[in-house]
């Protein structure tokens, strides 16, 4: 069973394993001989969830697109000087077909790995591109109509939107490109028809084989699969093509059919456009929270406060980062204080806490997602002190049990407002109170927030577990909230508070 607010790390596979089989000098190094050792570090910090990102077969097209790609290559070479085209390959999100890259091991050693991170108290995450297939994908010849397709007119109006194929018997076919409508189509893939039920059918098995394989699935870009976008994006064409809007979303008949064989299979949707809570409403268990992120990075404290305020079951099911492949690294987007203040946050506050393998040793940069040579790796010892302190102490029950509650914080005096800087929040369970407070700006900010503790005598000593000394209050300045006189720029506070 997994816990509430479970932890979540997002692992580039293909990367890492390159990485260990230098580490251990074992170059044959497959998923299922990966030392214990390494699973058991991120278990004593307190994960919960592995994803394993990129571990598809690889698209031997989509690894010729990316190697002539011009920007891509400059992008590598500033990784690391001397990387050229050899040091590319193919999108894990350009996917041949869902069986192990055998770069990373034979089919058994997937399962093998979820029993393993199973018996340590942890589940296997692992990717489903639901909107798209590689564009050399061989279920395109067995059912082109699985994929959306338009005229020679249509590739000729479009030609950054379609793609040219021999479709047999001297016939040519003129495959859609996957395309988020507000952004260039991905050359390197194919767009499904899902109001094609036989595409459906297809990504429905897809589904049931991964779920007998690992414990959950973070499914990509879920919003362009929903029936209205789908129709917005590709209405024209499928029309033409006598394909009508089904009566029912994919994901409802899929999320059920899964849960009926798995009932605990998680699904993590990356999903934006203010579509959360619909596809929470689906069955998905987490949601990205793009509207977090924004929070923090580019306004400001009120406007995450007011987020914070929305319905609790929604909160819950929302996943929290300031890190992943898609995004800047923190360090370097947010600016290194505020990044770790922001880190505090995403790390107390309800729902899926979710941190990339860079972001936790520090790591200032992004690799592309078509690195496929092994980079020299400099961790920031600071900041992979904070992250394992952080999450031991966030690895606490009443984190994941105790109630959770977003408090007020006061003036310190009329003259003072400062206190709108302050975030403040509770998680209460048993005898047990912890107390998060974050200074979000970058001035000195004081304020009392509305919580009450007690004190026997004139003074008393609480706890704050990320400094690991005690701050010491007079009773007086307890009686009507916790009064904080000066918070430094991006300070965060967590007091652990017995009564």
């Amino acid at each position: 069973m997994l816990r509430s607010n479970p932890h979540l790390i997002e692992i580039n596979t293909r990367l890492w394993l390159k990485q260990l089989r230098a580490k251990y000098s074992q170059p044959e190094l497959t998923l299922s001989s990966i030392p214990d050792d390494e699973w058991l570090q991120l278990r004593h910090l307190g994960i919960d969830i592995i994803w394993l990102m990129g571990v598809w077969e690889p698209s031997p097209e989509s690894e010729r697109i990316a190697r002539e790609d011009k920007a891509l290559l400059e992008e590598v070479k500033a990784i690391q000087p001397g990387f050229g085209p050899e040091d590319v390959c193919s999108s894990p999100y350009s996917i041949h077909w869902y069986r192990l890259n055998q770069d990373l091991g034979f089919e058994w050693e997937l399962k093998a790995l979820r029993e393993k991170l199973n018996s340590m108290g942890m589940k296997l995450m692992v990717d489903l591109v639901s909107n798209h297939t590689s564009r050399d994908n061989p279920y395109i010849r067995e059912c082109p109509d699985c994929f959306i397709h338009g005229t020679e007119a249509d590739f000729a109006e479009h030609p950054d939107w379609f793609y040219e194929m021999e479709g047999g018997e001297g016939k040519k076919l003129y495959i859609a490109y996957g395309r988020d409508p507000n952004f260039p189509a991905w050359t390197d893939s194919a767009q499904l028809n899902y109001f094609n039920p036989a595409a459906r059918e297809r990504m429905l098995s897809v589904l049931m084989r991964i779920a007998d394989m690992a414990d959950g699935v973070r499914c990509d870009m879920v919003m362009l699969t929903l029936n209205e976008i789908h129709e917005a994006t590709w209405g024209w064409l499928l029309g033409r093509n006598g394909y009508k809007r089904p009566d029912e979303e994919f994901w409802d008949g899929a999320i059920r059919a899964v849960r009926e064989k798995h009932p605990e299979f998680i699904f993590l949707a990356e999903v934006y456009w203010g579509l959360e809570w619909r596809v929470q409403q689906m069955g998905f268990d987490y949601t990205y929270d793009k509207g977090t992120y924004d929070r923090l990075r580019f306004q400001g404290p009120q406007e995450v406060r007011g987020h914070l305020r929305a319905e609790k079951l929604y909160q819950k099911r929302s996943a929290r980062f300031i890190d992943n492949h898609d995004e800047q690294p923190s360090l370097a987007a947010f600016g290194r204080q505020k990044a770790m203040s922001a880190a505090v946050i995403i790390s107390t506050i309800k729902g899926l806490r979710f941190y990339n393998d860079n972001q936790l040793d520090g790591v200032p940069i992004r690799p592309p997602l078509q690195l496929a040579g092994l980079y020299t790796r400099t961790s920031d010892q600071e900041v992979r002190k904070f992250y394992s302190k952080l999450l031991k102490i966030t690895d606490h029950p009443a984190f994941h049990g105790g109630e959770w509650s977003l408090l007020d914080v006061r003036q310190c005096c009329k003259e003072n407002r400062t206190n709108a800087n302050i975030l403040a929040w509770s998680w209460a369970q048993r005898r047990t109170l912890k107390v998060v407070v974050v200074n979000y700006s970058g001035e000195p900010s004081c304020g009392v927030v509305n919580i009450s503790i007690k004190s026997d005598g004139e003074t008393k000593a609480v706890f704050e577990e990320l400094s690991d000394r005690f701050f010491s209050f007079k009773a007086e300045d307890l009686a009507g909230g916790l009064r904080l006189q000066e918070m430094p720029p991006y300070a965060a506070y967590i007091f652990d508070v017995e009564f």
